[in-house]
């Protein structure tokens, strides 16, 4: 399917979905010191970007585009370098268009990395705030926006009325497709997670590329934690297993570190790197396939 360049970056950036969220979800923990009101407020024309992000995302994202996009990804035969040349190109994904911040994309992963060693959290926590959104490197291959970031849901099944602009899913051909459009679709009570399909983007596609390197609730943490219609307002409980409610404990331990740790103050990345190269080696191979 091609896609027209306004229909690849309907948003002026990918932050501007993380902003988003940012008011839909108001900072609540006073541990993260940002609040809301503190956020860019958008004035109209940039609300009118954001709906036509959810338009798309929501229109194109159907059963057989996942199946599609696992296929053409999930090969890892795109590119392959060191690690730290990884941050790098991911770095190279540059966003101009911030008012909050004038961070690039691996200070931002490391304000998150960063809060959450400042805690005592373990070392595959911290590791995991500094990874979880080197996925993004999606948007360097061609994909669209919304095939990259966004709120994530299941798709083979019916869609919920709790996903941000539910309403969009009217022009998803697979609301009115009898095998996607009842409750379990595909799929059968509390079958759990692992067995479900979710919409793509950077946390599935991140999720596959390490899953053979860190612990099970690390891993949670990246698959899941855009997927919001569950973890902030369990629209989704009839497809979950024990142990999926288990692990979403940490998915929900981990979201306030996503969503409030950007603040306007750089870290010192070359004071940083010893010990997150140390931490790299310690988890990953020396070498990831894109």
């Amino acid at each position: 399917m091609e896609f027209s360049e306004k229909e690849i970056a309907p948003l002026a950036s990918l932050d501007v979905w993380e902003d988003d969220v940012l008011q839909r979800y108001p900072e609540e923990d006073t541990t993260f010191k940002k609040t809301k009101d503190e956020y860019r407020n958008y004035d109209n024309p940039e609300r009118d970007t954001v709906r036509e992000f959810y338009r798309l995302n929501h229109k194109y994202q159907t059963y057989d585009f996942v199946k599609q996009k696992q296929a053409e990804f999930l090969k890892f035969d795109k590119k392959e370098m060191p690690i730290w040349d990884a941050f790098d190109f991911l770095n190279s994904l540059v966003d101009d268009s911030d008012p909050d911040t004038s961070l690039d994309q691996w200070q931002h992963l490391l304000q998150t990395s960063e809060a959450i060693r400042a805690d005592g959290h373990p070392d595959w926590f911290v590791l995991t705030g500094l990874l979880h959104d080197m996925g993004k490197v999606l948007c360097l291959f061609g994909e669209p926006q919304w095939a990259v970031v966004g709120d994530t849901f299941p798709v083979g099944c019916k869609h919920s009325d709790k996903i941000v602009y539910s309403e969009y899913f009217e022009a998803n051909p697979d609301a009115h497709d009898e095998r996607f459009n009842t409750k379990y679709g595909v799929y059968s009570p509390n079958c759990g997670l692992r067995n479900v399909d979710m919409s793509w983007g950077h946390d599935e596609y991140l999720y596959q590329m390490v899953k053979d390197n860190l612990p099970e609730p690390a891993l949670y943490m990246i698959r899941y934690h855009s997927f919001y219609s569950q973890h902030r307002e369990n629209a989704y409980e009839h497809l979950m297993d024990e142990h999926d409610h288990e692990m979403f404990e940490w998915v929900k331990k981990f979201n306030p570190y996503d969503l409030y740790s950007k603040l306007p103050v750089p870290p010192d990345t070359e004071a940083l790197k010893p010990y997150y190269k140390e931490l790299l080696k310690k988890y990953l191979p020396a070498t990831l396939k894109f």
